[in-house]
């Protein structure tokens, strides 16, 4: 399997599955959900769905939606196999806002002579 049909059909599921996250599920715990990232298996049967929620703290209603997006995918899309989903809270964004926070904190001799 070639890369580039991985990275084709993980795309086209990241797309189909922020559309039903957003237009179809009407659960308030799901509002906020942003589907960052989709990483297909070597054979295109599972997938690893990242998500990141604007509110704190993590969602796990996600696990009862599974198989309503599944569902939704199978007649949404034309593939040969639609993939098992696994769903992931994102933490890159949490990690990039601690790591921004520190940077900030840093006092350079620069910023020394300023204060």
């Amino acid at each position: 399997m070639t890369s580039f049909r991985k990275s084709r059909v993980a795309e086209l599921l990241r797309q189909a599955i922020s559309d039903i996250v957003v237009l179809r599920i009407k659960d308030p715990r799901v509002q906020g959900i942003t589907i960052t990232e989709v990483r297909m298996s070597e054979d295109l049967k599972s997938a690893k769905v990242y998500f990141s929620s604007l509110a704190d703290g993590r969602v796990e209603s996600h696990k009862n939606a599974g198989g309503f997006i599944r569902r939704q995918l199978r007649q949404e899309l034309d593939l040969k196999y639609i993939p098992e989903l696994s769903f992931f809270y994102d933490t890159s964004f949490d990690n990039f806002s601690h790591i921004n926070k520190l940077l900030k904190q840093i006092v350079t001799p620069e910023t020394e002579n300023e204060q």
